[in-house]
């Protein structure tokens, strides 16, 4: 499913965008984007311009000096600075800021320009993301890719972790405020072939998790989203790891999405992965890193169902503590769920057999009867 969808993504004629949808407030809204150069988060911040809210745009230095990634953002300040009628004060209400989300003080002088510029920041929202593509032998054979897997935590958890912890102070001080955190579906299921990623996901989704508990007495609420992979992979930075012959899709197919990933960035010319004419991208046993390229339309039909998401949920009254977006990551999830399930029925006499206090709850458990758990004394001694 996810391969079709990915093709279908990379060949997409163009399709209507519905209007998005904002929850009630009684004046704008101040987000902090953690990363601004993404297709998903130049969509929202053009949505986020357009409903009157106001947008401090993280700048990581890599990626705003490349210019092919940073081109749909550029474009979008020349909109801002145009005067358009239908732009009107959107230069106002933006301000891009320069940050590298892995040095804890960038982060705290970042969020300061933002409150300086604004204000105050209402709605943080965590979307940095890159993808490191290799099985764990893959990742394991020398220095540079064990180094792949480091680069992996420290731009997908600890560069938010450093905002999350630059921000909290400032919305538990005015008591309120709202972190969003853009994840995936790899927070619930582990995907062969990206090990690292889906680490690096379920780390960050289990730091939120505590996390969400400690804020709640300060009124801030936390809300994970989670898109298909696809969404974050396709449209940030994917680097590939030299692939060992023993995990080829010909002798083990489990880690097919590196076919899957190659065969999207091999679409554009100017990404193609072996490409003869360019001899520097020929080594086998190269570390390789693209964007991936893909037409406006595809862009469009990949992330704006996210987008949209983010909208509705973003400083929202009474938000979900985690957001699953699209069919396909909900029916995903909830094999997974009826999977694990499954599963501790299966085993739920070894999971008892040695419990040193039997009660009620236990003997429901192997059973299959109902019980009321609050009705059971917690430590009750041990029954005959």
């Amino acid at each position: 499913m996810a391969e079709r969808k990915m093709s279908e993504a990379a060949s997409a004629t163009k399709i209507p965008i519905p209007a998005a949808s904002f929850p009630t407030h009684n004046s704008p809204r101040v987000w902090f984007l953690t990363s601004s150069l993404s297709p998903l988060a130049v969509r929202l911040i053009r949505l986020l311009l357009a409903h009157g809210d106001y947008v401090a745009a993280g700048l990581p230095p890599h990626e705003i000096e490349d210019e092919d990634r940073s081109a749909e953002f550029r474009e979008l300040i020349n909109e801002c600075k145009s005067g358009g009628r239908d732009r009107e004060g959107w230069k106002d209400r933006i301000r891009g800021i320069r940050c590298d989300g892995r040095v804890m003080g960038q982060c705290g002088a970042a969020v300061a320009e933002a409150v300086e510029v604004f204000g105050r920041i209402d709605i943080l929202l965590c979307c940095t993301s890159e993808a490191v593509v290799g099985t764990v032998e893959e990742l394991s054979t020398n220095a540079a890719t064990q180094n792949l897997v480091r680069d992996q935590f420290e731009t997908i958890f600890f560069s938010q972790v450093n905002f999350i912890k630059a921000t909290l102070p400032l919305l538990r001080e005015k008591h309120t405020g709202h972190l969003i955190i853009l994840t995936g579906i790899g927070g619930h299921i582990g995907t062969p072939g990206t090990p690292i990623y889906s680490a690096a996901t379920w780390a960050l989704e289990g730091y939120c998790d505590s996390l969400a508990y400690e804020i709640a007495p300060f009124n801030i609420k936390l809300t994970i989203v989670q898109p298909n992979k696809e969404i974050s992979v396709l449209t940030n930075k994917i680097t590939f790891a030299p692939q060992l012959p023993q995990y080829e899709s010909s002798i083990n197919p489990a880690p097919g999405l590196r076919d899957i990933l190659t065969n999207v960035v091999n679409l554009h010319p100017e990404t193609r992965i072996n490409d003869p004419s360019r001899p520097s991208s020929s080594k086998k046993n190269k570390i390789v890193s693209r964007y991936p390229r893909l037409p406006s339309e595809a862009r469009d039909r990949l992330v704006m169902e996210t987008v949209h998401a983010l909208t509705a949920i973003g400083g929202h009254e009474n938000p979900p503590a985690r957001h699953i977006v699209g069919f396909e990551g909900v029916n995903s999830v909830k094999e997974k769920l009826k999977t694990v399930s499954e599963e501790l029925e299966d085993f739920v006499e070894v999971s008892c057999a040695v419990d040193i206090f039997k009660s009620d709850v236990g003997r429901a458990a192997l059973s299959g009867a109902k019980v009321d758990a609050h009705a059971v004394p917690l430590g009750a001694g041990p029954s005959s």
